[in-house]
Parts: structure tokens; sequence; C-alpha cells
């Protein structure tokens, strides 16, 4: 497996509370835009500057694997700041027929949804990914756990999660 050379994306930011929200500035992190546009992209794969810095084998391998998928994926964001609620978040990305069909985002206070896959981070972590961070790494390394879920069948497709929070990763985002 050839080493992805991109460029990771800009780090994410936060406009200052005391000026007008500039139409071009990302979407607030968790936000139903910046959630609606982490559908989409997960949902179109990678772009082909991505494709290429990776063997096409692998790509064949992520197509296979995607091609029927279904399952729930519940994406917890712990201790998250008070601009976020200052409690656990959730983003789930609903899987159906090897599309990303669906995604929502968990009010502040609100309980875990059920997922097929439920993982967490530290929201420290969350920042670090949104900055380009490895999600590979972030998963290998445990920084990211599955809390539930079946660790087998999870693991049979890593390589299409971790591609897919990738996906994630590369939309902008104004981080708290």
């Amino acid at each position: 497996m050839a080493l992805d050379r991109t460029a990771p994306p800009s780090p994410p930011s936060a406009a200052p509370a005391h000026r007008a929200a500039d139409p071009a500035a990302p979407p607030p992190f968790l936000g139903p835009a910046w959630a609606e546009a982490v559908r989409a992209a997960v949902d179109s794969g990678p772009p082909p500057e991505v494709r290429a810095a990776k063997l096409d084998k692998y790509w064949t391998w992520i197509e296979r694997r995607r091609a029927d998928y279904t399952a729930t994926w519940v994406l917890g964001v712990r201790g998250a700041p008070a601009a976020l609620g200052s409690t656990r978040r959730d983003i789930t990305l609903e899987w159906s027929g090897g599309r990303c069909a669906r995604v929502a985002v968990t009010a502040p206070d609100a309980s875990t949804p059920p997922g097929t896959y439920v993982l967490s981070a530290e929201y420290a972590v969350w920042r670090r990914l949104l900055s380009g961070e490895d999600p590979g790494r972030v998963l290998m390394y445990r920084q990211m756990r599955l809390e539930h879920g079946d660790v087998l069948l999870f693991f049979r497709g890593v390589y299409f999660f971790v591609e897919s929070l990738a996906a994630l990763a590369r939309v902008p985002a104004a981080v708290p």
C-alpha cells in the first residue's frame, strides 16, 4: 500500500463571536450544514488526488466492501467544550446499500443513539483529525475506540471506515 502523500487540510478555525458570520466561512462543527457536507463527502468517496496516492487494488477492495454495505455508525465526541454543550455529542451516519443515506447530530445532553458500531474520541482528538491527523493512526492507537459493535466484523471493513473517516475529516468546519 502506498503512503498518502496529499497535503493535510487547513486547520479548522472558529469565527470570532463579535463578527457577523461570513457566508464563505466553514459551517460549525457538529452543526446541520457540516453534518450534511460530511454525508455528501463520505457518500461520494475520495477526490482523484487522494485516489492517486494509493494503489488501485486498495480502492478496488474499498469499493467491493462498500458495494452493499449497510450499517449505522455513531461517532461520539467526548468532552465537548461549552460552545458545543459541554457534554458528549454524536454524529450518526446511516449506510444503506453502499450509500450514506442519512446523517444526524445529537443535541447536547441527548443520549447516545443506537448503532451497529458506536465509536468515540475525546474532543482534542477530533480537533486533530479535522486538522489533518491520519485517521488510521487515530484508530490504530486507540484514540478513537469502538464502544459497541462486533469487533471482528468492524475490522473486516476497517479500511472502508478509515477512508470514510478521512473524507469526514476533509470537510471544513469551524471548530470552537
